[in-house]
């Protein structure tokens, strides 16, 4: 069986990318601009693999289920197939459209799932994989991520080589900003979850631009991403990671400033803040996740993150999970937001314990007047973060003082910010009334700060 087609031809650049691909390191990221062939690629490594290895299996996964399918189900695998392995049957004559599956005539599989469908996600990760691949990783939660690798354990031999075939873990992304888990991990080198540098050899990293990929795009499209603004230009053109947010509310250097080490002081109350969804139903669970933050004030006045227990969970789970935390924390009260379906939330959460007692509050001003004056209490050191939350803390380093600028619902920063907000009440009322502007008024934000046939071979 051929691997591949003498007849495709890579681009210089997706030569080097393919180079990395096969450098030994565990996690191999390709990073860059929009249309640059960094999905094409890491599909050509993975069937690769999966051809090297019968029997072996693998995984693709993206945020929504409903992009996977578009983009890679649909267009991206069938094209490399075709393409590349036009020995091999048609994709969707492999592929089992009710599991999602593509099974190789060498009985390898290459799963395709959707981390946003629990159902399914729990369904994959019930199975053990030799490569995992994380498409447009910089939409995935670092916490999915970890829960993912887990699965990354599958023991199979490489045919070619008469070897165990290594694990793999890859990686694709247009570069958000440098809040993101993939800007520490794969560029400063250091674990999203405590800062810790990594083993350098297991990481490794290529940036591929439209440019290096001119002759399979359309005549143009270079033209119309030079057109825009430039946050998106530097992104989707150029391929790099953005700075912090303009007016940013918190950056990662005051949060880092403001992390507690040791041992954690007496709490003299707590709480458990819950930003839920917006629906009432079983959407819920393809919706964006339900913000769940634990807070704590302590005997010296300074406050604490506790906890972050935030996910895509529906009505009831989401509810055990709060009313667990407010049992284990002693908190007073689970405060939620009263917009979103304040009776149907403090429904959910009394039909779990009876005894627990719901504040709901009422959001009478913008996210973004809301979080200011948290942000204030951390500047004056009041607010400390037990331990590290990189998820949630990507989503506060994306709140400016003109609205916030993440790709999805802030529901953990959200949280968090509720939960102080009940924590501080008197100075967050006083900043809100201070920074409260009439209408029709305008508010001035303070500043922030080869051919392919060559390429069968060790991925």
């Amino acid at each position: 069986m051929s691997l591949a087609d003498p007849q495709v031809e890579w681009t210089p650049a997706q030569n080097m990318a393919m180079d990395k691909l096969r450098c030994g390191a565990s996690h191999v990221a390709l990073l860059g601009g929009s249309r640059s062939g960094k999905t094409f690629l890491l599909c050509f490594a993975v069937l690769v693999r999966a051809l090297k290895a019968k029997g072996s299996r693998h995984v693709i996964f993206r945020f929504r289920l409903n992009a996977l399918k578009a983009s890679i189900v649909a267009d991206t695998m069938p094209k490399v197939l075709k393409l590349c392995f036009p020995d091999l049957p048609s994709h969707d004559s492999m592929l089992n459209k009710t599991d999602l599956v593509l099974t190789l005539p060498n009985g390898s599989e290459i799963w395709y799932g959707g981390l946003d469908d629990k159902e399914r996600t729990e369904k994959i990760l019930g199975m053990e994989f030799v490569t995992i691949y994380f498409n447009e990783c910089s939409q995935v939660p670092w916490g999915s991520v970890k829960l993912a690798l887990t699965r990354l354990a599958m023991q199979c031999f490489d045919d070619e080589l008469q070897k165990e075939m290594p694990l793999r873990a890859y990686y694709d992304f247009n570069p958000p900003s440098k809040a993101h888990w993939s800007y520490k991990l794969f560029i400063q080198g250091l674990s999203p979850d405590n800062r810790e540098p990594v083993n350098e050899a297991d990481y490794a990293w290529h940036r591929l631009n439209p440019k290096d990929n001119q002759a399979n795009i359309a005549a143009g499209y270079i033209a119309q991403l030079e057109n825009m603004p430039l946050r998106d230009r530097l992104r989707f053109l150029e391929g790099v990671f953005a700075d912090a947010v303009d007016g940013a509310l918190w950056t990662m250097e005051l949060l880092d400033q403001n992390r507690h080490h040791g041992e954690m002081p007496t709490m003299v109350r707590t709480v458990v803040a819950v930003d839920p969804s917006g629906c009432s139903g079983e959407e819920d669970t393809r919706s964006d996740e339900v913000g769940i933050i634990v807070a704590g004030v302590s005997v010296d006045g300074k406050g604490y993150i506790l906890d972050d227990l935030s996910g895509r969970y529906g009505p009831k789970e989401w509810a055990q999970i709060a009313v667990s935390a407010y049992q284990r924390y002693a908190c007073a009260a689970i405060v939620a937001e009263k917009n979103y379906g304040g009776a149907m939330v403090e429904a959910v959460i009394q039909a779990e314990a009876e005894n627990v007692h719901v504040k709901l509050v009422t959001a009478s001003v913008g996210k973004a007047v809301r979080a200011e004056p948290i942000s204030n209490l951390y500047e004056k050191q009041k607010v400390y973060h037990a331990g590290f939350y990189p998820d949630l803390e990507e989503q506060m380093c994306a709140f400016s003082v003109s609205g916030y600028q993440g790709s999805k619902s802030p529901d953990r920063a959200d949280a968090a910010v509720w939960a102080l907000t009940e924590l501080f009440p008197a100075m967050t009322e006083t900043e809100q009334k201070r920074n409260w502007t009439p209408p029709n008024t305008i508010s001035r934000p303070r500043s922030a700060g080869r051919l392919a046939g060559d390429k069968a071979r060790s991925f």
